[in-house]
């Protein structure tokens, strides 16, 4: 696994939010959390060198996803950030639209806690 343990958690839902973070935490993940795009984009600003992952819900208020992936994307030094979006979305031209701006994965709510961590460690191994 990849060096680096944090994993941020960007969604609007505190309940999904909470979730995930116990889910993560099992696997003894530092977590960070917010609840929109801006703040996102602030956190990697501040924390980058040690962000493993951002897992990323697509529909929120303010910046979308895609939006804070492609903000992620455009700089080089969060170029081995992996970004997982994770949204009740599961409509095959935002699959696309993720991979194209550049996105690692892609996990759709509802979702198992042991399906979650079991992916979100095959994607920091990539």
């Amino acid at each position: 696994m990849s060096k680096k343990n944090t994993i941020l958690i960007v969604d609007d839902e505190p309940d999904i939010v909470n979730l995930t973070e116990r889910f993560l935490q099992l696997d003894s993940f530092k977590i960070l959390t917010c609840s929109n795009g801006k703040e996102a984009i602030k956190i990697v600003e501040d924390k980058y060198k040690e962000i493993a992952l951002i897992l990323c819900d697509i529909m929120m208020p303010g910046l979308s996803g895609f939006e804070v992936l492609r903000s992620i994307r455009s700089k080089e030094d969060y170029k081995n950030i992996r970004v997982v979006l994770f949204t009740v979305k599961s409509f095959e031209e935002d699959i696309e639209k993720g991979k194209e701006l550049g996105a690692d994965g892609y996990i759709t709510k509802p979702f198992s806690g042991n399906e979650l961590r079991d992916y979100i460690k095959k994607v920091l191994n990539k």
